[in-house]
């Protein structure tokens, strides 16, 4: 992972203070009340079992009920703001750190509080990317990145640059082992979150930073002349260049293509080594390659954390269970049973990647990444931006699509 900036660190050590002591009183000051009644925590269906499982402990312990109730991860953000709004959410969710920024502006979510030892046992990058204001709002335990995934009967050694992937996939594709070069999700309406690997490394930028790291909605720069020139290189390869970017292929074809060996590469995600897996192909997880020349690609990070509810009633018992049990190695590692994606915690990415090189070689592939922006106006943009990267890739004018993003974009969030 990139080490965080100086001024980035300071604020985590702001932070980084004594873990909240779970109080016997209860939310009025009395000796009854929370350690008498059900700390609720949503989760993803994944997780939910494993959490209820390994909250029996602490449930016993404090006296209460621990009741996980699983929803789609999709829907958990909007449903919690509606549910915070009328005032019955849940004490604890599990959430992305890229909703941070938004559920910050609507009062949501608590700062939690970390020691030095539990802040330094995570990675840096992680728990800077939970801040928010110089306040940590959520406690990170795994990260998810994309990565390179090739077939390693085809393509023996991992590319080095995007070129090189061209050249070896056209190789193949041309002598008929292969119909396609790449599978890479586009679509019609674009894929940012992946493509976003490609347009950093030829030197597009969504969001600026500030001399302290921290994202500045200010600085736009989907329209600049980086971001154009950079989409234009992409473009290249697009349907009116060297054909290996595609609207065609989407999130619904992408993981088939290669798992029925029509594509030699494929920017894949954790949740599809299953599934490779069961499809019996042999494959290598490596970086995904840069542009010759250019930086490297940096695809986006998306980290998953425990937050706490603002204005649960349990709320000296949802701190507790999240800056101690969240962050015990056990804890992560059930969780990392349940649904394998990769720890922040260093102690449990150790374990992990002793049994699991897939885990490794996806860390390492995420090493060049970066947090994706958890500020608010970071909504406003996926659409935009797809709808012009999606024109680029047809053939459209690329300054044109980019710039009309530019200006949607903008005013969605009020420049």
């Amino acid at each position: 992972m990139r080490s965080r900036s100086a001024s980035a660190a300071a604020g985590i050590a702001a932070i980084a203070l004594v873990a909240t002591a779970c109080s016997s009183d209860g939310p009025d000051g009395g000796d009854e009340g929370a350690a008498e009644g059900t700390l609720v925590i949503w989760s993803d269906p994944e997780r939910a079992d494993a959490i209820q499982s390994a909250a029996t402990e602490f449930a016993e312990a404090n006296g209460i009920e621990v009741d996980v109730q699983g929803l789609a991860f999709d829907d958990i953000q909007g449903d919690l703001l509606n549910a915070h709004q009328a005032g019955n959410a849940p004490d604890v969710f599990i959430g992305a750190h890229d909703w941070t920024g938004n559920l910050v502006r609507n009062g949501a979510v608590s700062p939690v509080e970390l020691t030095g030892d539990q802040a330094g046992a995570v990675d840096e990058t992680a728990v800077e990317a939970l801040s928010y204001d110089g306040q940590l709002f959520g406690v990170p335990y795994s990260q998810e990145n994309i990565f390179l995934m090739r077939n390693t009967a085809l393509v023996p050694d991992a590319p080095e640059t995007f070129e090189e992937l061209v050249e070896v996939g056209g190789e193949l594709k041309d002598a008929g082992e292969t119909s396609e070069v790449l599978a890479m999700a586009i679509g019609q309406e674009g894929e940012p979150f992946r493509m976003n690997a490609l347009f950093t490394s030829a030197g597009g930028y969504l969001f600026g930073q500030d001399e302290t790291g921290t994202w500045d909605p200010a600085d736009l720069g989907v329209g600049s002349d980086e971001s154009v020139a950079a989409m234009e290189r992409i473009a290249e390869y697009g349907e009116d260049g060297e054909g290996v970017l595609r609207r065609s292929i989407d999130t619904e074809n992408d993981a088939n293509l290669f798992y029925e060996e029509e594509a030699p590469f494929f920017i894949a995600g954790p949740w599809n080594i299953g599934d490779a897996n069961d499809a019996g192909i042999d494959f290598g997880i490596s970086p995904i390659p840069g542009f010759e020349g250019e930086a490297p690609a940096s695809p986006y990070i998306g980290y998953h954390a425990f937050f706490v509810t603002e204005g649960s009633s349990n709320s000296a018992l949802a701190q507790e269970f999240v800056t101690n049990y969240v962050t015990s190695t056990d804890f992560i590692l059930s969780l990392y049973d349940a649904d394998p994606r990769t720890p922040v915690q260093s102690e449990a990415l150790e374990a992990v990647s002793a049994d699991d090189a897939n885990i490794a070689a996806i860390a390492e592939a995420g090493a060049e990444g970066m947090p994706m922006p958890s500020i608010p106006e970071m909504g406003e943009t996926w659409d935009p931006l797809g709808q012009a990267q999606a024109q680029a890739i047809a053939g459209g004018d690329v300054r044109e699509a980019m710039e009309a993003a530019h200006d949607t974009i903008a005013e969605q969030i009020g420049q």
